[in-house]
């Protein structure tokens, strides 16, 4: 029988925070009631399009070190836009910082959230 995946978790230093960001990017409901997973100042979650991300403190949270493989990323997440130029507004407008620029065209960009965990807008530029 395969398995379902029920949550992707990031550890970072203030769940909520994090949780917020990612709404502002994905839209969804920050925290809402699901007899899976507990919600306090530990714990955040968002849910979105059926999918779920959890959001867990991590007090010694070290942020990858992208692209210094010293600290590597070990995952990252990928989100096709519509609106390309909107998104990268909401992306910094919400404290996330911007990695890699994608000068050479390839057709992404590769971002950091507030907590430094890496990961791309994909679209029109």
């Amino acid at each position: 029988m395969p398995a379902t995946l029920q949550c992707i978790v990031l550890d970072c230093p203030e769940p909520l925070y994090l949780a917020r960001f990612y709404q502002a990017l994905l839209g969804g409901e920050v925290d809402r009631p699901d007899p899976r997973w507990r919600v306090d100042e530990d714990w955040s979650t968002l849910h979105v399009d059926g999918m779920v991300l959890g959001f867990q403190r991590a007090p010694d949270h070290r942020p990858p070190s992208w692209p210094d493989p010293t600290l590597p990323q070990q995952f990252h997440l990928d989100f096709e836009v519509d609106d390309f130029r909107e998104s990268h507004h909401v992306v910094l407008a919400n404290g996330g910082r911007l990695l890699d620029p994608d000068l050479g065209g390839r057709g992404w960009r590769v971002y950091a959230d507030p907590a430094g965990h890496p990961f791309c807008l994909l679209g029109d530029y």
